[in-house]
């Protein structure tokens, strides 16, 4: 057996559910843990994101623990994030990762992976030709900036949001879907 089919072999597996108002008492939490690189939600909030998003998915376990979790938004809501905004601004066939999580004892276990690949297929079973995100630039998130780049996300553009607080590269990456 390869290192490759070796490291899957013991990778966890992940069963794909969608978020709810339940979920709140730990997504809530996961979120929190995950500031600067996401910004910080109280439950109404994060239960606003969840009401109007256009995809909003848990990665659990076999034992039944979460994860992690994504939040996706298409074109047209009324989120106000700047950096979903440029995306509605300069794009009109997209699906915007506004924040994917996984638990800091859960990194490198394939949740991340699993939530994008997710994303990727109901993109393209939607017929939608990119899926968009952000990553900071500052402050820095290499680690994030190497994932999405090996998933295939390419720049296309470059914010300042929070009146400069932060710095993000706006990254894309093409679907198999069929628009344009």
């Amino acid at each position: 057996m390869t290192a490759a089919a070796d490291a899957d072999a013991v990778r966890p597996r992940f069963s794909l559910l969608p978020l709810s108002a339940a979920d709140l008492p730990v997504i809530v939490p996961l979120n929190t843990a995950a500031v600067p690189h996401v910004n910080d939600l109280d439950p109404a909030a994060m239960q606003a994101l969840l009401d109007e998003a256009a995809l909003a998915v848990k990665a659990v376990d076999e034992a039944g623990a979460m994860a992690g979790f994504v939040i996706v938004f298409g074109p047209g809501a009324s989120y106000a994030s700047e950096n979903y905004r440029w995306f509605c601004a300069n794009m009109d066939d997209f699906l915007y990762v506004d924040r994917i999580v996984v638990d800091q004892t859960r990194r490198r276990s394939g949740a991340a992976r699993a939530l994008y690949e997710h994303v990727f297929a109901v993109a393209a079973e939607r017929g939608v030709a990119r899926v968009t995100c952000e990553v900071n630039l500052r402050p820095a998130n290499p680690v994030s900036v190497a994932f999405h780049t090996a998933l295939g996300f390419t720049s296309v553009g470059e914010l300042e949001p929070y009146g400069g607080a932060k710095r993000v590269t706006l990254l894309a990456r093409p679907t198999d879907g069929a628009g344009g």
